[in-house]
């Protein structure tokens, strides 16, 4: 550490992990006098050529006087940051603070000269560009605005990092030398760099979790049962294409092999590369295991060993010993607690987790923090066969258990970019960096659909095993704001699945015209009630009775198509009376024979106990169902629960494909069959026919058990599409020339002077608000009548008697506002009531206000919720918002088309255009009110809290009868700063 002569502490914060370019990770951290060692070593393993192009003169070794100046900073005018990988450095970079002239300087002076040397090794990883970003921030922090470097001509990849930074520069050639000197200020562009590189790296780290060429299970037993041996079975079952290996350190010297699989005493024994190893020693022993990996070079971890921070205060520490001892290595982690993971592609075919069965191959990909939800998953697909699900499988499957490194942000990383993965779903129980989800998840959901179901919804406490960020904000407002970024957000894990299946199988509708056909009057009424409730425009049904044949059903379908006015079909069907599995088959011909006619609008299926039809729509030669052999294998640990009465109730009529449990229970025993379900045929019926496969490239029809969950599913792909055609064109946020931005933050700074967080008062709100156009109706305090008849002289009547103290505030209701008082007469009997109702003039804090003209009495606030950001919300004033939460919300900078959307989200927006007859209020205006205040927190995070209530929106113009603000330091911002992995 550094010595008690250097001007500055420490600075801890200043140390990250960061995802470099190839998906490893590094360790940044500050330069102190104790790496003299590692930095000698680092230097000669540094090429001559590299050495030439950092000091322009061959330098072969570094002086005493050299490796002081490098390793004792001050950190302030000189800093030097190292990336380091297993404790050694592979990258060193230094800023020393010049002045005029390029000559040492101290601040004031406002610019640097920095340099860079990176390891030949580890050349091309994007370590140079990772500590730029680190040392700019820390630049910036020490009031430097500006760099300067000079670079020889030939040190093309020097000269690439700092041109591809994204930051103002100006670029000269000056004797042999080319000068460099960029502005350390954040620009748009890089911005969008940093965000490009790190979707790069945490995309590719994902992938060599997802995609090892080998893997070691640590911890296979030597005889039958346990985690390991299950894991180890269920990878070599699945047909995993790379070398797998069975690792204990209890095997004896001479034993070679464990169920047919190489077997080590440790890792270090392998012969060859590991790219992954799979976990599931106690979690007393990991880090023994975790360092052989990292010597061993082993690049990512899925720790199913329990005993973490999902075990209380001892096991977070733990686990927070785990991630930083992994990462030392450059590994990530999946876990600790995790269920595994699980890739299906062909090139991979790997099924690392605790499910005895490999996931049918498909298009959606899973993620779950919680092991149990990822069985339910597993199982509701696998299980419900040819029924809701059809025979769409899994891309990849990952379950995260107690997500201490890898996290739902990094696996979006690589959906965005899998071209195996066409649907997201999520289970989320909590989410580490909303503003980075935020932003990820708008990203995504921009390319394919983004599917969420939240849990701990309304208990407000994250699972034990979770740290993360607390949120002040209420589970509602959360999802409003998941919804602005084109999340589909869900409540069960059934609508998740729902939804997933029909955007996996059918295009999105172009708007909310429903037609509904089938040979169920009644199924189509329900059919259509389900579509008003969700919002959709139902056509009425069309009854084909239920005489209609395979025929009929192709006409109806494909008129229905051919009709402009359509833009979804929902087919209702029931079983026809002695035609059994032919006839269902015969019907999805039918069916989808008429949908590849017409293949841009989605086609549902509601149906009654039909499997042998269900599986007939989903069938498809790219998705059909495989046998998977069965091995006399033991079960997974106790840990995995058989199926439960509610998978079981989903699953798929037609015995011959059912399996005796899913990917959640343990293989079937041998013995006599199980008694067939009440909808099952005898077992002296004609067997069911093999599903007809799909033509290639057509889209497979998903079909429903109830007309309500289809429904539900098909309004969420109508929201989704509308958002996908609106987020096409975002809006802009608007400028306004009055707005007076420096005058703000001179008020704000003079304000803050005064303490560290504080509620302004009346005089200064108003000063404030009006620097960005938001005027306040003057309200003068009357403490006495003389003093309310004195204001009501200065304002003019009519004017309203107001009680502001906070049981008053706002509650009209209750009596404790007079309005339209015309007169002195009138405004001295107004405040004799008050008194004699409310109590004294000390107790209400009674004012007097100009009368503004009538209107919708409304609420705007702002806030700046330290986990997710600066927020807008509206709703009307009232009942309304405290009694039925009938808010809505923004991310704030808000566009113009955020505001139009706002005020129009909320299920009372009719008052506010022409309920019943009344008068439209002035929209233009609210909106423009909106935009500025949205303005004021974007341009002043220190401004944490705004609320303007009532605002009354007349037919022409509005006003602002209240208002509030507190300002507080702003909270730090770390989706601005360097890229870095979540701290342990």
């Amino acid at each position: 550490m550094q010595t008690s002569s250097d001007r500055h502490e420490y600075p801890a914060h200043w140390e990250a992990d960061v995802v470099l370019r190839d998906g490893g990770t590094a360790r940044v951290r500050p330069i102190t006098v104790d790496d003299a060692e590692r930095l000698v070593s680092f230097y000669e393993q540094v090429s001559d050529e590299s050495k030439y192009y950092r000091f322009f003169a061959p330098y072969p070794r570094l002086s005493a006087k050299d490796v002081h100046r490098f390793t004792h900073h001050d950190f302030v005018d000189r800093v030097g940051l190292a990336a380091t990988i297993g404790g050694e450095f592979i990258a060193t970079v230094r800023y020393d603070r010049i002045g005029a002239g390029g000559t040492p300087a101290t601040s004031p002076a406002d610019e640097a000269e920095v340099a860079f040397l990176v390891q030949d090794a580890h050349q091309g990883r994007g370590v140079a560009s990772a500590l730029l970003e680190h040392i700019a921030a820390v630049a910036r922090e020490r009031g430097i605005r500006r760099f300067a470097a000079e670079v020889l001509p030939a040190n093309n990849k020097m000269i690439k990092v700092f041109m591809d930074a994204g930051y103002t520069q100006k670029r000269s050639f000056e004797d042999g030398v080319v000068r460099l000197e960029f502005d350390l200020e954040p620009t748009d562009r890089s911005l969008a760099v940093q965000y490009a590189r790190e979707h790069r790296a945490e995309a590719r780290s994902v992938q060599r979790l997802l995609q090892p060429g080998s893997v070691a299970v640590v911890g296979t037993g030597r005889t039958p049962g346990g985690v390991g041996r299950s894991i180890l079975g269920n990878i070599r079952d699945a047909g995993y294409t790379g070398r797998l290996y069975a690792v204990n350190r209890a095997f004896p010297e001479e034993q070679k092999d464990l169920d047919g699989v190489p077997a080590c005493r440790s890792v270090r024994d392998i012969d060859g590369p590991v790219d992954l190893a799979v976990v599931t020693v106690p979690a007393e022993h990991v880090p023994d295991v975790v360092t052989e990996c990292g010597e061993h070079g082993v690049q990512g971890l899925v720790v199913i060993s329990a005993g973490y921070a999902d075990s209380g205060p001892e096991g977070r520490e733990r686990q927070r010993a785990l991630v930083r001892h992994a990462r030392t290595y450059g590994m990530r982690i999946i876990g600790p607690n995790a269920f595994g993971i699980i890739n299906t592609s062909p090139d991979v075919r790997l099924n690392a987790s605790l499910a005895p069965e490999m996931p049918r191959p498909g298009r959606i990909g899973l993620f779950a923090q919680s092991g149990a939800i990822g069985i339910a998953l597993l199982s509701r697909l696998h299980r419900r066969g040819g029924g809701v699900t059809g025979h769409t499988g899994v891309s990849t499957f990952v379950s995260s258990g107690n997500r201490a490194d890898v996290s739902g942000n990094d696996v979006l990383q690589y959906w965005y970019d899998d071209p195996e993965t066409d649907v997201a779903l999520m289970y989320l129980e909590s989410i580490g960096n909303p503003r980075k989800f935020t932003r990820l998840a708008r990203r995504t959901a921009a390319a394919k659909p983004l599917v969420v179901v939240q849990g701990a919804r309304h208990g407000g406490v994250a699972p034990q095993g979770h740290a993360v960020r607390a949120t002040r904000l209420p589970h509602a407002t959360v999802s409003a704001l998941l919804r602005q970024a084109g999340v589909i957000r869900v409540d069960t894990i059934t609508d998740l699945v729902d939804a997933g299946l029909l955007l996996a199988r059918q295009p999105l509708p172009a708007g909310p015209r429903v037609a509904i056909l089938g040979n169920s009057e009644s199924l189509g009424l329900l059919t259509y009630d389900a579509c008003l409730s969700e919002g959709l425009r139902p056509q009425p049904p069309l009854d084909l009775t239920t005489a209609a044949s395979a025929d009929d059903f192709h006409a109806a379908l494909a008129r229905a198509l051919a009709d402009d006015t359509c833009d979804a079909v929902v087919v209702t069907a029931i079983p026809t009376v002695g035609e059994g599995a032919a006839g269902d088959a015969a019907l999805a011909r039918a069916l989808r024979s008429a949908a590849a006619a017409v293949p841009t609008k989605p086609v549902l299926v509601v149906h009654v106990e039909l499997g042998g039809l269900a599986e007939a729509l989903s069938a498809a030669t790219s998705t059909a169902p495989q046998a998977v052999p069965r091995t006399a294998a033991p079960a997974g640990p106790s840990a995995v629960p058989q199926a439960t009465p509610d998978t079981a109730a989903h699953a798929a009529p037609g015995p011959a494909e059912e399996p005796a449990s899913g990917p959640s229970g343990p293989p079937r025993p041998s013995g006599p069959p199980r008694p067939a379900a009440a909808s099952a045929p005898p077992p002296s019926a004609t067997p069911a026919p093999a599903p007809v496969p799909a033509p290639d490239g057509a889209h497979l029809i998903p079909a429903y058990p109830a007309a309500e969950r289809a429904v539900r599913a098909l309004g969420e792909a109508v929201a989704y599409a509308q958002w996908r055609r609106d987020a096409a064109d975002p809006g802009k946020v608007p400028e306004y020339e009055d707005i007076d931005e420096r005058g703000a933050a001179q008020q704000i700074a003079g304000y803050l002077a005064r303490g560290q967080g504080l509620a302004l008062g009346t005089e200064e709100t108003c000063e404030l608000l009006s620097r960005y156009g938001v005027h306040v109706h003057r309200a003068l305090p009357a403490p006495t009548p003389d003093d309310a008849v004195a204001a009501a002289r200065t304002l003019g009547h009519p004017v309203a008697l107001k009680a502001t103290a906070p049981h008053l505030r706002h509650r009209a209701d209750l009596g404790g506002v007079r309005l339209d008082l015309a007169d002195e007469e009138q405004l001295r009997r107004a405040y004799a009531e008050l008194t004699e109702l409310f109590g004294t003039p000390a107790e209400l804090r009674p004012v007097v206000q100009g009368m503004a003209p009538r209107g919708v009495d409304t609420v705007v606030r702002a806030v700046i919720d330290p986990a997710a950001g600066a927020v807008l919300s509206f709703g009307l004033a009232g009942a309304a918002t405290q009694l039925l939460g009938d808010m809505a919300h923004r991310l704030i900078p808000v566009t113009d088309r955020d505001a139009t959307s706002l005020i129009r989200s909320i299920r009372t927006a009719p008052l506010l255009f022409g309920w019943r007859g009344s008068a439209p209020v002035d929209a233009a205006a609210l909106e423009e009110l909106l935009l500025r205040v949205s303005r004021l927190v974007d341009d002043h995070p220190e401004v944490v809290a705004v609320t303007l209530e009532p605002v009354v929106v007349a037919p022409h113009g509005l006003s602002v009868l209240g208002a509030s603000v507190r300002l507080a330091p702003p909270p730090a911002r770390d989706d601005l700063g360097p890229r870095t992995l979540p701290a342990y």
